[in-house]
């Protein structure tokens, strides 16, 4: 990031958190229904000496860092092998659109029924939702991947193996890491609603808690923290991409 966009980033955020912090106020809204920023502040430190909030949130980070890597890696490999079979793809296609289009979210409380107040849940629902979006891109990046390149790939000789792993797999590594991005967001969303629904730790769980209290101020936290938590795990797979497709040339704007 030049410097002139890293300060006009700082100064947007400066007056994003002083028109938190003063127009509330200047407009009669009470801080109970909406908190400023010294509120919030106020309120993170106390729930961090009163509300073991570190103990929350590593419980979050963990069980997305968890349904992320789980999912990912199941998406891909259904992705990879749904793209070397058609046939495979035709006959499991209907069944993995139902399942889709199906909202993922509504799967929580049946989980809650079958494992209980555990961290399984949220787990199971973080998994389905980001295994299929990385399952639609691999599969679609399969699906145009150069035949030329295969075909000049068996002209040499090369097996089914060799032709996957130098021919077809890096074809698909931009897909595969456009859907990790989107993963790597969705992951969130998923731990967020098992703890809403059934958790009894993790920041889900705090918004919960503070909303039976009337607390906006802790509900506020715990969204500021879900979104640092999603900030850095699409960080650290943006690391990652740019030094896999490190070959890929960007385009300057």
């Amino acid at each position: 990031m030049r410097v002139k966009e890293l300060i006009a980033t700082v100064l947007f955020g400066l007056a994003v958190v002083a028109a938190w912090e003063f127009i509330p106020p200047a407009m009669g809204i009470r801080r109970f229904i909406f908190p400023n920023f010294s509120t919030t502040m106020a309120e993170f430190s106390r729930m961090v000496s009163a509300e073991n909030l570190w103990r929350h949130v590593l419980s979050t980070a963990t069980m997305t860092a968890a349904g992320f890597v789980l999912g990912s890696l199941l998406g891909a490999v259904g992705g990879y092998l749904l793209g070397l079979s058609s046939f495979a793809e035709r006959i499991l296609s209907p069944y993995i659109l139902g399942l889709q289009i199906a909202p993922k979210v509504a799967f929580a409380p049946l989980f809650i029924m079958w494992f209980g107040f555990t961290d399984w849940p949220k787990l199971l629902v973080t998994v389905l939702i980001v295994f299929f979006p990385i399952l639609v891109n691999v599969l679609q990046a399969m699906k145009t991947v150069d035949r030329d390149q295969v075909n000049l790939a068996r002209a040499y000789a090369m097996s089914r193996s060799q032709i996957f792993f130098k021919v077809e797999m890096p074809s698909t590594m931009p897909a595969l890491m456009a859907g990790l991005r989107i993963g790597a967001t969705l992951a969130v969303i998923g731990v967020t609603v098992g703890e809403l629904v059934g958790g009894n730790s993790g920041l889900g769980f705090l918004i919960t808690f503070g909303q039976g209290q009337a607390n906006a101020a802790m509900v506020f936290n715990s969204i500021l923290l879900l979104t640092a938590i999603g900030i850095v795990l699409y960080g650290i797979v943006s690391f990652f991409e740019a030094r896999i497709l490190h070959y890929i040339p960007r385009v300057e704007r």
